[in-house]
């Protein structure tokens, strides 16, 4: 049964379509989600400041589905930091001719993914990533408690683990904060059982370890490692590994963390309260490593086999070492990751490759 929960939930939901709400829909995460959702005919509501995400990221899904797909869409232009804009964000006006409306239909499951990302931004400018990700979430919260939502289903992170030494990590056993970044995850985390037990919010935190894939910002001061390397090889740019190399992470190819939001939206374990569950793959994979998969998953794209990295000191905020315990998202999810780190490389690489020649041709054009 557990192998097969992902298909017979997707199979379940193509035939009784329900309402979502994604928030940083215009995100990496969130246009995935979006993606899917509209793949299976659900009705979705998108809300976005465009902040961290990309209108490019809507334009490519709205290429990649039906156009009677795509319009089971809503979006909704505005900030979490903004309670109006969460409350509007809580229902699906469906159009009808003209632009008229034919239909409210109330969102059943919230995927809150926005957010302000990154350890090294919330080292620099704390304030602000307290402010969209404790104030905006509690404001998300509030929207969803009193528009009733059958589930709320939030990305929360790895971070929560902190200085906690043990491997891998496991959900009830964490240590103390190591970035401002990783303080305003455990507080949502915090936040989100206060109102299971203050309201009867259904709440489900899920800790992303590394998600990589497409539509993922390879751009920016605060690009994730994957797409920043990848950017820098195709550049023919030197790549920077923070410390000796054998730093390692659980990386985690993003359509495993689809299929963790959707089940974690369907779950039935209310009874337990609120509840987080590690996403990942549960494997362990060094910096190091991670460079020689790149290395050579580009050289087909003219990547020198003998390209090597620069390594320098570590960095401040950063773990040493993270692996997921996936035990309990497989036992009550019914969670099975699809991709290893591999799989998820070459999946991924090809636009990655795409987005990457695409940059350079704009910069070119000065277009």
């Amino acid at each position: 049964m557990q192998e097969n929960a992902y298909a017979h939930l997707k199979a379940r939901l193509a035939a009784t379509p329900r309402t979502w709400l994604v928030t940083g829909v215009a995100g990496f995460i969130g246009s995935n989600l979006l993606e899917t959702l509209l793949r299976l005919d659900q009705r979705v509501v998108g809300l976005d400041n465009f902040s961290t995400g990309h209108r490019r990221n809507l334009i490519e899904v709205k290429a990649l589905v039906p156009p009677r797909q795509w319009g089971n869409f809503r979006f909704i232009e505005g900030d979490i930091r903004n309670l109006e804009h969460c409350r509007s964000a809580m229902r699906f006006c469906a159009p009808g001719r003209e632009g008229t409306a034919t239909g409210l239909h109330p969102v059943d499951f919230v995927l809150h993914q926005a957010a302000l990302g990154s350890v090294p931004r919330s080292l620099e400018d704390p304030i602000a990533t307290h402010s969209v990700n404790i104030s905006g979430f509690l404001n998300l919260l509030v929207a969803a408690r009193d528009a009733q939502v059958r589930t709320f289903v939030y990305a929360a992170s790895s971070s929560t683990y902190g200085d906690h030494p043990g491997l891998p990590k496991v959900e009830d056993r964490i240590g103390k904060p190591l970035s401002p970044y990783a303080v305003t995850k455990y507080a949502n985390e915090l936040y989100a059982d206060v109102f299971h037990r203050c309201y009867g919010v259904h709440a489900t935190g899920l800790r992303y370890f590394n998600v990589f894939g497409p539509r993922q910002d390879p751009n920016g001061a605060y690009a994730a490692v994957i797409p920043k390397w990848i950017a820098a090889l195709l550049r023919h740019e030197a790549v920077y590994i923070n410390g000796d190399g054998e730093t390692s992470r659980d990386f985690c190819y993003v359509a495993n963390a689809v299929q963790a939001n959707l089940l974690a939206a369907a779950s039935d374990h209310r009874e337990e309260g609120s509840q987080v569950y590690n996403v990942a793959v549960g494997d362990r994979t060094t910096l190091a490593t991670l460079f020689e998969l790149l290395r050579d998953g580009l050289r087909p794209y003219g990547v020198a086999a003998g390209t090597e990295p620069v390594y320098r000191g570590f960095r401040a905020g950063d773990v040493r070492h993270s692996q997921a315990d996936i035990g309990k998202a497989q036992r009550l999810l019914g969670y099975l990751p699809s991709h290893r780190i591999r799989d998820g490389l070459a999946e991924a690489m090809p636009w990655y490759v795409q987005m990457q020649r695409g940059t350079e041709r704009l910069s070119t054009t000065g277009t």
